[in-house]
């Protein structure tokens, strides 16, 4: 099924200020609402979001990036990697295909990238929304820094990305998901590329997503799934927390929620949207109308 709708959406590519950076897109004649731009975690890419391409690409403009150094976006320069980094290869690819001002998603470690891109644009985002994100260690002791980003690049050594996919992609969702929600999982995780996984690492040790979430002053919403056992509801509190909203906890659902439960994931992402969209239409230059 997943493979199947894929084909409708298959690998863009565009040359950009940041160098070549692939991605996925659908709804691209809907210019009267909001894009939403999907950024994945760091061990997945474009293609996992595929639900929700085909279901909120009926009604608006969606895509979804191989973030620098997945399938064949370029990576970015630096091989320890700050999030500002990763925020100007996106601010060059959404320059590149016209987007000025969107919905922002971003899934683990995607929100990192999300956080750092709204802090430093807040006039480019519309609304943030954080799916089990990531915090990040960069305000954790250097020791823990280092530990942490060390047993993950130990680990992507000696399994590699299909040894990664068959070890690791149970983790990411619950006992609840259905086996093709494991495939797709593991499908994704199996192609991620090294380097790029590697550069990723460096940047999950270096943030600090609480802290450039809290520069930006735009709408935010945070939300985990009951079950994540990666980042779990305790964790992501304290983000939801820095960004000033209740958490919303997702029944049902791992750390991959929107891939076990793309129902209920694209619903909140629409909703969010929607939301936006609403206030948007009753306010002029944020005046009520």
């Amino acid at each position: 099924m997943n493979i199947e709708t894929l084909a409708c959406f298959p690998d863009m590519q565009v040359h950009t200020a940041h160098g070549t950076t692939g991605y996925r897109e659908a709804g691209a004649m809907h210019l009267r609402t909001l894009p939403v731009v999907l950024l994945h975690g760091i061990g997945s890419g474009a293609a996992s979001w595929i639900r929700q391409l085909d279901v909120l690409g009926s009604t608006r403009r969606v895509l979804a990036w191989d973030a620098p150094g997945y399938g064949i976006s370029t990576g970015v320069a630096s091989e320890a990697p700050i999030a500002a980094d990763y925020a100007r290869a996106l601010s060059a690819w959404l320059d590149a295909i016209d987007v000025d001002r969107c919905v922002l998603v971003g899934h683990s470690l995607g929100a990192i990238i999300a956080g750092s891109f709204a802090a430093s644009a807040p006039e480019r985002v519309a609304g943030l929304l954080l799916i089990s994100p990531a915090a990040g260690y960069g305000a954790a002791s250097k020791e823990v820094r280092e530990s942490k980003r060390d047993a993950r690049l130990k680990m992507l050594h000696e399994l590699g990305p299909q040894g990664l996919a068959r070890e690791r992609s149970a983790n990411m969702v619950s006992h609840h998901a259905d086996e093709a929600a494991r495939e797709w999982v593991r499908w994704n995780m199996a192609r991620i590329v090294p380097e790029g996984y590697a550069q990723a690492t460096h940047l999950l040790a270096n943030a600090d997503l609480a802290a450039d979430i809290a520069r930006f002053h735009g709408r935010i919403a945070v939300a985990v799934g009951a079950e994540d056992a990666i980042t779990p509801p305790a964790a992501c509190e304290r983000i939801a927390q820095a960004a000033h909203v209740s958490l919303q906890v997702m029944p049902r659902a791992g750390h991959a929620g929107y891939v076990e439960s793309p129902a209920a994931y694209t619903a909140l992402i629409a909703s969010f949207c929607n939301g936006i969209e609403c206030h948007m239409s009753h306010t002029k230059d944020g005046v009520p109308q």
